[in-house]
């Protein structure tokens, strides 16, 4: 009985037929691998030729997983906040995720050590550990993806120090001001406006997910009633601003125009959440198995993106990313993703084979 109520707990959507929130983390997980693959630098392009363009709508368009994968989750968990006392519910999921993340951000950290000895020592240069290990340390856990477990845990926390007031719109609106402080800096720029250091912006998001599952039932009835080609457009709409936001962003010299908190991204991941949960339909995510497979891809991924890509295609000698031609630049970025998504997925169901499958949080 202790190990299917744990398992219910890792897995609420065990419980309640949530198949199709699986498959839409499925998609938004897709998205965040192919903005990490389609990434090549901010400021490598002059002015705004269609190649930046359509560099920056790539981005764009994979850029909703943040804030859905938030969302989603706080969906997926809502109705566990009241089921368990706080700090069973803390411990269980934190047992569930810790030592995963911990040990794949110390494989990325040993890896990038690694690669920044080799390349003092073929430039002659020493190699300080202390202040390379401490200067390491900041970039894995503040600037890569390893941020947002950190991130999650704590809005987890947050919540439940809150659970009696979960299903409060004050609570909500609450949160939502602390986000928007966030995203209202990335254009003034009051403090350092990297989303992946903003700890109180995502918690909002987290609460309306449980918000959604709490009214799932009124929310079903409305996807269901309302035209798709309404959703289409609010995706459209939303993703035209939001391309043309990054731009606008850039040309002021932003240090973060692609900040996954801008006011424009946060309506595009909702405008293409609602589309997906409107779409509903997507079985062919039953092929990866989302709900074994998602958190470990998110574990693995980025790992292949700093450590192999660069050594794969190091030996081609690739003009810069910038001069590529376009049909070029856009098998260039579809490869990369290929191999850093099929390595993250084949890694995955080769250690669940093993009695190392904890390592991907199975």
């Amino acid at each position: 009985m202790e190990k299917a109520a744990e398992q219910n707990l890792i897995d609420p959507a065990h419980k309640k037929n949530f198949d199709f929130i699986d498959a839409i983390r499925c998609l938004a997980m897709i998205g965040i691998v192919m903005e990490h693959s389609v990434y090549n630098g901010t400021y490598i392009f002059e002015g705004f030729p269609p190649k930046h363009m359509l560099y920056i709508c790539l981005i764009q368009i994979s850029k909703f997983g943040t804030i859905a994968f938030f969302v989603l989750a706080g969906f997926l968990l809502g109705d566990k906040f009241t089921s368990y006392s706080s700090w069973q519910y803390f411990k269980r999921r934190l047992s569930s995720t810790f030592m995963p993340w911990l040990i794949w951000s110390l494989v990325l950290l040993v890896a990038i050590l690694a690669q920044r000895y080799i390349a003092l020592h073929k430039s002659g240069d020493e190699f300080h550990f202390v202040p390379e290990l401490i200067s390491k340390i900041e970039l894995v856990y503040l600037y890569t993806n390893y941020w947002f477990i950190i991130n999650f845990m704590f809005c987890i926390a947050i919540l439940l120090c809150f659970k009696k007031y979960l299903y409060s719109f004050w609570l909500g609106f609450s949160l939502l001001v602390f986000s928007l402080i966030y995203s209202i800096n990335v254009y003034f720029e009051w403090f350092i406006p990297s989303h992946t250091i903003a700890i109180f912006g995502f918690i909002f998001y987290l609460w309306l997910g449980a918000i959604c599952n709490h009214y799932w039932n009124q929310l079903e009835q409305f996807f269901r009633k309302t035209n798709i080609l309404i959703f289409v457009c609010l995706f459209l709409i939303t993703f035209i601003w939001a391309v043309f936001d990054i731009a606008r962003l850039m040309n002021a010299r932003s240090v973060d125009p692609y900040n996954t908190l801008r006011l424009s991204n946060i309506f595009y991941s909702l405008a293409t959440l609602a589309l997906l949960l409107k779409i509903r339909n997507f079985n062919f995510t039953k092929i990866i198995k989302p709900r074994q497979t998602t958190f470990g891809i998110y574990l693995i991924h980025y790992i292949f993106v700093v450590s192999l890509l660069p050594e794969i295609f190091r030996p081609f000698h690739l003009v810069p990313f910038q001069e590529m031609s376009v049909p070029f630049m856009l098998l260039y970025i579809f490869i990369r993703f290929i191999i850093v998504y099929g390595l993250s997925l084949a890694t995955i169901w080769l250690l669940n084979k093993t009695k190392l499958r904890w390592i991907v949080a199975l």
